[in-house]
């Protein structure tokens, strides 16, 4: 009997939310040093705010397509699913961190 391999789709799951999820930092961090460095806060109408704001859509849609290749790697026959798991626990927990983050934004304001 070999040993299972690894699922490429929960390779690919995996690798894409680590991704996404540290470019996701650096966005949320770039965007509060925007906001703390400019004097009453960054203008939301400025080309930067704009384009932290579309970066940081873009890379929450990237963490549901690897959450949902992370869901095809779980559902593939005689294949480890630990990198499966992995990926939808990291893309879960960046959305869901983004998400509480921009809650607290929106409570502060």
């Amino acid at each position: 009997m070999e040993p299972l391999k690894h699922s490429g789709l929960g390779i690919a799951s995996f690798v894409t939310s680590i991704c996404a999820g540290g470019m996701l930092f650096v966005v949320v961090v770039t965007a509060g040093v925007m906001e703390a460095s400019a004097p009453g806060g960054m203008d939301e109408k400025s080309a930067g705010a704009i384009i932290i704001g579309l970066f940081m859509f873009l890379l929450l849609f990237v963490e549901l397509v690897a959450m949902g290749i992370g869901v095809g790697g779980l559902f593939q026959k005689e294949r480890k699913k630990i990198f499966a798991i992995l990926g939808i626990v990291f893309s879960l927990a960046s959305i869901l961190g983004v998400i509480c983050l921009m809650l607290i934004g929106l409570s502060l304001k």
